[in-house]
């Protein structure tokens, strides 16, 4: 019984942001891009690679926790479509427009909606992200969607960008492991945890 009511439980978007309806659900949506935008906006470039740490994987995968999986899925595809248009969401290295979707990043962007799917089904599934089980529970979905990402980026560098698998892993996952992935994942798991607890305070 437990596990059925915390697979259907309300989203953190719900919750946030409550009402039924398509405007509603436009309301929610229509806030994560803003979320996605604002996180794309943090770029460090890193001179030994093409790939740079920005705010990006910190926003697709709290996003993900927020609005669950179609929804972050839904609204994941809706950010590339809007980056393929022109318009300036992505971050803010690299070439423009739809040409980033075929650039030396495009795995990652192209694998952000498959990690907001598989990190959202996951994280519905967590009754309470206050509890320590739950918090280990998010921190694990989360990290999965890191891999996700992270395998999308590299076998796009390996094969499409033709760099082979070591130069891939040295540029594509190597600076990202040791500090920008677990540093995201305590983010992203103290910003949902404090946004649980507002709305079911101890």
């Amino acid at each position: 019984m437990a596990q059925a009511q915390s697979a259907t439980r309300m989203v953190l978007a719900e919750r946030l942001i409550p009402g039924e309806g398509l405007l509603w659900e436009a309301a929610r949506i229509l806030s994560a891009n803003v979320l996605l935008v604002l996180c794309a906006q943090i770029a460090v470039p890193l001179p030994w690679t093409q790939v740079p740490v920005t705010g990006q994987t910190f926003g697709v995968l709290l996003v993900a926790v927020l609005l669950g999986a179609r929804r972050g899925a839904l609204a994941l595809g809706l950010y590339l479509l809007e980056g393929a248009a022109g318009w300036p969401v992505f971050a803010p290295f690299g070439l423009p427009g739809a040409a980033r979707l075929l650039g030396p990043t495009a795995g990652y962007l192209w694998a952000f909606p498959v990690a907001a799917f598989v990190t959202g089904w996951l994280a519905e599934r967590i009754e309470s992200f206050s509890s320590w089980s739950g918090k280990a529970r998010l921190a694990g979905a989360v990290l999965v969607g890191h891999a996700v990402i992270l395998s999308g980026g590299v076998m796009w560098l390996a094969s499409v960008m033709a760099m082979g698998a070591a130069a891939a892993l040295a540029q594509g996952l190597a600076p990202f492991v040791l500090l920008d992935v677990p540093v995201k994942t305590a983010l992203v798991v103290a910003a949902a945890r404090g946004m649980d607890r507002v709305k079911h305070p101890a």
